[in-house]
C-alpha cells in the first residue's frame, strides 16, 4: 500500500512540473551574436558573426554590418567563405578622428555578405562569417556592430537596437564587450578570452591528472598481481613438499 501511495505521489509531482513548464512562455534567443564578444581596448579583435536562420519559408541571402564612425576601425578583414562574396566599404568621415595618436580621416562604413546563386542559409541553420578588426576604441566598454538580414523573400531584419536597464530588446545588435587595457598589455598579443581556451586548458589539465592516476592505478594493479602470483606458487610448493 506504501508503494502504491509513493507512485500515486511521485506521478503528481512529475505531472505538477510538467503543466509548470508548459505554461512557461519560451522567449526567442536566436538572433544574430559576435562569437567571442570579449576584447580589450585599444587591440585587435578576430571573431565570427553568427547568423541563425529564424525563418521557415525562406532562407538567408545576404548580411550587412555597419561599422562605427564615431570610433571608426582602421583595419578590417574578411575570411574567405565559400558561396558568399565580401564587400567592405570606405570612406570619408565627416569630421577627422585621432587614433593612436594619428589623424584619421577615413575609414571603413561596412561589411557585405552576399550569397551566390544557389546558396543561401537554410531552414533550421546558421552560418558564421569571421572578421579581423581593428583598432578597438580605448574608453569605451561597448562595441555596437548594426547588422541587416536579408531573406531571399526579400524580407529585412535589422539587428540594431541596444540593450537598455539590463533587459535584451527585440531585436538586439551584435556587440564586442570592451575591456580596459592592463599594464604592460600593448592590446596586440591577444584576440580576445574565449570560453573555449579555457576549457580546453581545464580538459587538457584533467586528462593529464586522469592519466596519472590510471598510471598509478595500473602499477598498483600489477603489484598486486604479482603477490598473487607469489602466494599462488608457494602454496603449490608447500602442498608438494606435504605429499
Amino acid at each position: 500500500m506504501s508503494t502504491n501511495r509513493f507512485g500515486v505521489r511521485t506521478l503528481a509531482v512529475l505531472a505538477v512540473a510538467g503543466i509548470a513548464v508548459l505554461g512557461t512562455p519560451v522567449t526567442a534567443s536566436a538572433h544574430v551574436t559576435a562569437q567571442p564578444a570579449e576584447f580589450t581596448q585599444g587591440g585587435r579583435a578576430t571573431f565570427a558573426f553568427r547568423v541563425p536562420n529564424e525563418r521557415d519559408t525562406a532562407g538567408t541571402t545576404k548580411i550587412e554590418v555597419t561599422l562605427p564612425q564615431d570610433t571608426p576601425l582602421t583595419s578590417v578583414r574578411t575570411k574567405p567563405l565559400a558561396g558568399w562574396k565580401a564587400e567592405v566599404v570606405k570612406g570619408k568621415l565627416d569630421k577627422p578622428v585621432t587614433i593612436a595618436g594619428k589623424e584619421v580621416t577615413e575609414a571603413f562604413k561596412t561589411i557585405t555578405w552576399t550569397a551566390e546563386p544557389g546558396v543561401k542559409i537554410g531552414v533550421n541553420e546558421y552560418q558564421e562569417f569571421f572578421v579581423a578588426l581593428g583598432t578597438l576604441p580605448e574608453g569605451k566598454d561597448t562595441l555596437l556592430l548594426p547588422t541587416k538580414q536579408t531573406y531571399e523573400n526579400g524580407e529585412v531584419v535589422d539587428w540594431s537596437q541596444a540593450s537598455a536597464d539590463g533587459k535584451e530588446p527585440e531585436h538586439p545588435a551584435p556587440a564586442l564587450k570592451l575591456a580596459p587595457k592592463k599594464a604592460g598589455d600593448d592590446g596586440h598579443g591577444g584576440h580576445g578570452t574565449t570560453p573555449a581556451a579555457n576549457s580546453t586548458d581545464t580538459h587538457e589539465a584533467a586528462a593529464a591528472g586522469s592519466d596519472q592516476t590510471a598510471r598509478y592505478l595500473g602499477g598498483a594493479g600489477l603489484a598486486v598481481g604479482a603477490l598473487g602470483l607469489g602466494f599462488g606458487v608457494g602454496a603449490i610448493l608447500r602442498s608438494r613438499r606435504k605429499a
